[in-house]
């Protein structure tokens, strides 16, 4: 039996920021960043949106599009790394929204969960609902990548940042992809891009140390976090490389194949952080896995990167980009980085751009390489099938990244301090936070949401 993604749908920020813009601002070549990285706009949030905003939105557009009946889903499972509580999973949010919206009660044994393991967090969760269809094929499970990635001001990531959701059906006999049972995990535990809690003395925050109402407890540290995340650029990158260069060979462990795995894929689908990523690292597992590479674990480490870079500038390896992986970073392009998200825009991508261009890749294999910081790959892959173009009809992914707004920098800056109150944009047809509760001592934090028309 046949498990895959039957459905799919997007919600992504309606406002962006020219990458022009922000290099202009910081005095970056603009350039070095639009044909370096691949960079063109960065979608950030209003003042209105947050994660559950965005997978909610994500959410109900795949309920309507596809006409889900709700009774038949049993899992939603969100991959985020974007939480807005320790302890209240986003997955719960969503329940009760849609719930609101459609028929209260109808997802009362839905079980929901959130998954964390940085950008892979939302593969872990489509692998998990995979599982169970296999085990129960009558139901259903719905998978939601929700994220806002924040960098610092003046850092070297600040240029990456994105936000929206993707949400996915996940059924028997999809309509979009099928997935093989062949899945294969590199694992390592690093410090190469995380989101720690930060602690500030209670004297440092109100100038004293006594301890006023609105602290309600006696510690003399309070505990914070933060949005943006601590890392390391270059180390990070080598994380990526690695942990999918060890688990792409495990792939071919699992497969018992010497065959050159990628030339089996049409296209290939990777965790993109900014839009070039992809075609930066892959040039390490195209030379290992070549019939006659050129490339020997013999080499010393300055042979073996001077050989990589020397490969990734041959005719041969940018046109495997142009083939395999260019369709993937369209979107990324035009969005920024959606980190759970990213991997499954990428696919949506690939397959919005051949639905545009009129290409059929009925029965075509397609290639994904998941990463997640912290670290962890993971290699799996999927047959397109006949009813995909018939699945994406409502999508519209270009048309609706088309419409965009762009703002200004002051107001980029203004919104990023959190100083911007007011909405950008006036929502329509989708979510908003409405608020956040601040006097009911045993609801104090609770946010609240409302439907706008």
């Amino acid at each position: 039996m046949k498990i895959g993604i039957d459905a799919i749908a997007f919600d992504v920020a309606k406002i962006h920021l020219p990458i022009k813009t922000l290099a202009n601002a910081r005095n970056i070549d603009p350039e070095k960043l639009e044909k370096g990285l691949g960079l063109l706009k960065m979608t950030l949030p209003d003042t209105h949106q947050d994660t559950v905003v965005f997978g909610a939105n994500a959410l109900t557009k795949l309920i309507l599009d596809n006409k889900i009946n709700l009774s038949e889903i049993a899992r939603i499972y969100v991959g985020t790394e974007s939480a807005i509580d320790s302890s209240k999973p986003i997955a719960s949010f969503l329940v009760n929204l849609i719930e609101e919206k459609f028929s209260e009660n109808t997802l009362s044994e839905c079980d929901v969960v959130d998954f964390t393991f940085a950008c892979i967090g939302g593969v872990d969760a489509m692998q998990n609902c995979i599982d169970f269809v296999t085990l129960n094929p009558t139901k259903k499970a719905i998978v939601v990548t929700c994220d806002i990635a924040k960098y610092d001001l003046n850092s070297t990531g600040e240029y990456t940042q994105g936000a929206g959701a993707v949400a996915l059906l996940i059924a028997s006999n999809p309509r979009i992809i099928a997935f093989e049972n062949h899945w294969a995990t590199s694992t390592k535990g690093v410090f190469d891009f995380f989101k720690p809690y930060r602690t500030l003395s209670k004297s440092e925050i109100t100038g004293n140390n006594n301890n006023d109402s609105w602290f309600d407890n006696l510690e003399a540290e309070i505990e914070i976090h933060k949005d943006q995340p601590v890392f390391e650029g270059q180390y990070s990158n080598q994380c990526y490389m690695d942990r999918t260069r060890n688990a792409y060979f495990s792939f071919k462990k699992i497969k018992n194949t010497s065959e050159t795995i990628y030339n089996s894929w049409e296209s290939i689908v990777m965790h993109l952080p900014y839009a070039f990523q992809g075609r930066r690292m892959l040039s390490e597992i195209y030379a290992l896995d070549a019939k006659n590479s050129v490339v020997s674990e013999n080499d010393t480490a300055v042979d073996y990167q001077n050989k990589l870079k020397e490969i990734s500038k041959t005719d041969e390896y940018k046109a495997f980009v142009t083939q395999k992986l260019q369709p993937a970073e369209l979107a990324s392009s035009l969005i920024g980085n959606l980190y759970t998200g990213s991997i499954f825009m990428g696919l949506l991508s690939t397959l919005a751009h051949f639905y545009d261009t009129n290409k059929d890749v009925s029965g075509k294999k397609f290639g994904f390489l998941a990463y997640g910081s912290g670290s962890k790959s993971k290699v799996f892959e999927g047959t397109i099938q006949p009813d995909w173009k018939l699945a994406l009809a409502k999508v519209k992914l270009f048309e609706t990244l088309e419409n965009s707004a762009e703002i200004g920098f002051d107001t980029y800056e203004k919104l990023h301090k959190k100083e911007q109150k007011i909405s950008i944009q006036s929502p329509k047809n989708e979510w908003i936070l409405d608020r956040i509760e601040s006097e009911i001592p045993h609801l104090i934090g609770a946010r609240y949401y409302k439907w706008i028309d």
